[in-house]
């Protein structure tokens, strides 16, 4: 289901993480090593374990970008704006070119970041497969200039060049990282405050301090990480001690904590149910209307996950203060007809626990509107592959709208579109397509959110998804830990002060 990505023709680009905009708030059990590192290590629990060996062009791409490994040309703040991390400062010289200035910044494997190997990381970024999801539909030429600067020319407009940058998934690493041809290491190659060091299959990582960081050395001597899957181990490890920081803790599990340990995020994350528009029974517009009539969004939001989401408006939820006063009707929906025992398969992961509890509800509610309803349910790394070939007739996913770009409209490219590359409802129409492309060329920033909102509207109109929660995020965090990174993009984690 991926589609031709669009290519950079000289190359440079990338994106980054964010290590101090969102601070809040390890020790592996050898304390003898502290004293002369400096701090403690962190151990921290983490939901996804890597599915593509730490690849920065897929799924792996936030697990780097959380743990302060991976960093790009520029980064997001809190309120969501494009910030400064290896581009120091930017520039617009005409409609289709913007100019990036280099910081000076090391790689940890000691060489120089220059604008040379920012070039190459980006043209490796834009051949990857899949195609890193800020750069779809996007066409891109990079060079490096003189003094440290980069010029990068797009073929047609993009007035959000800057933060489109930020994605986890236009991360910047040294020459070394792509030796291999057809894969691409993050091991020791990265510029963030944590270095990754030593991974153990999809179970553990190990990250020690990366001692040059341009932006000043971290209060961690490292990170133990491990990837915990189930959430109820996650909480229960957190509760015992064997980790400091636990991500994504299940809200079934939020009241077991002590209430000093918990911290709730309003997030861009919305779970859904995504309809295959492309083969089988939801192909047909008059039983995806049927299937979204049949869904009650408040037995999910306060059954499911007891009041720790809202019930689902849209695509965005409320988290972007922006959305709710120019959310737009759905426009053109089919009239719904009767299922009539129709059998549709219906998946989901258990990486983040509430998902299967949510689509057991659905398969309830649609059984009671008349489908007949199989539930499969995978850990993500062994479900993304078939969701995206349409092997299941729908999928319920959560997503951060904001967690690819932090722009609303390449996240409308990258889901909804014919050319996306992350396109769960095998979407492709025309009028979408167009009112997307639109939505790509305006640069004013409320403009830009209306026009987001109208395209919007066709998604909904054309019931390829349904919006089920918007989802707040409880993260678990230990006695004594601080500098938690409790980031709404869901990018950040860990930083240069978290520490315990």
């Amino acid at each position: 289901m991926r589609t031709p990505r669009r290519r950079l023709l000289v190359g440079v680009l990338l994106a980054p993480l964010l290590t101090g905009c969102f601070a809040s708030g390890g020790d592996d059990g050898d304390s003898s090593s502290d004293a002369g590192s400096g701090g403690t290590r962190l151990k921290v629990a983490l939901a996804f374990p890597p599915a593509e060996k730490f690849s920065p062009y897929g799924a792996d791409a936030t697990l780097l970008s959380r743990l302060g490994v991976t960093e790009g040309l520029t980064g997001l703040d809190a309120n969501g704006s494009a910030a400064p991390a290896l581009a120091e400062s930017w520039t617009r010289k005409d409609d289709r070119t913007w100019e990036f200035t280099l910081r000076e910044a090391t790689f940890q494997d000691g060489t120089a970041v220059t604008a040379a190997d920012v070039a190459a990381a980006l043209t490796h970024a834009t051949e990857a497969e899949p195609e890193p999801a800020a750069l779809s539909g996007i066409t891109l030429t990079a060079k490096a200039a003189a003094d440290g600067r980069i010029s990068v020319t797009t073929a047609e407009p993009d007035p959000v060049l800057p933060l489109r940058l930020s994605s986890p998934g236009l991360a910047v690493l040294a020459p070394k990282a792509y030796a291999k041809k057809g894969a691409v290491d993050p091991v020791g190659t990265a510029t963030g405050p944590f270095e990754l060091t030593k991974t153990t299959g999809s179970t553990a990582a190990t990250l020690d301090r990366f001692d040059d960081y341009w932006g000043g050395r971290a209060q961690a001597a490292g990170i133990d990480a491990r990837f915990i899957a189930d959430g109820t181990a996650r909480a229960n490890a957190l509760r015992t001690g064997q980790v400091d920081i636990a991500e994504a803790i299940p809200v079934a599990q939020a009241a077991s904590l002590d209430e000093a340990t918990r911290r709730e995020t309003a997030t861009a994350r919305t779970t859904s149910l995504h309809l295959n528009t492309r083969s089988g029974v939801f192909k047909d517009a008059k039983l995806r209307a049927a299937a979204r009539a049949a869904v009650d969004t408040s037995a999910i939001a306060d059954g499911v996950y007891e009041g720790h989401a809202d019930a689902g408006k849209g695509i965005f939820g409320p988290a972007l203060t922006w959305a709710e006063g120019k959310r737009v009707e759905p426009t053109g929906r089919a009239k719904a007809t009767a299922p009539k025992g129709t059998s549709v398969t219906l998946a989901t992961y258990d990486n983040r626990p509430e998902l299967p509890e949510a689509a057991q509800v659905l398969k309830q509610q649609l059984e009671k509107a008349g489908f007949k309803v199989t539930l499969e349910v995978r850990e993500y790394s062994r479900l993304e592959s078939d969701a995206l070939a349409g092997k299941f007739d729908a999928i319920v996913a959560a997503r951060n709208t904001m967690l690819d770009s932090g722009d609303p409209v390449s996240v409308l490219a990258s889901d909804y579109t014919s050319e996306g590359g992350y396109n769960l409802s095998l979407l492709a129409d025309k009028k979408v397509d167009q009112a997307v492309a639109e939505a790509e060329g305006v640069e004013d920033t409320a403009k830009r959110q209306d026009a987001a909102m109208k395209a919007e509207s066709l998604i909904l109109g054309a019931d390829a998804v349904v919006p089920l929660v918007h989802q707040r995020i409880i993260t678990g965090v230990g006695d004594g830990v601080q500098g938690v990174l409790l980031d709404p993009y869901e990018r950040a984690l860990v930083g240069t002060g978290t520490r315990r």
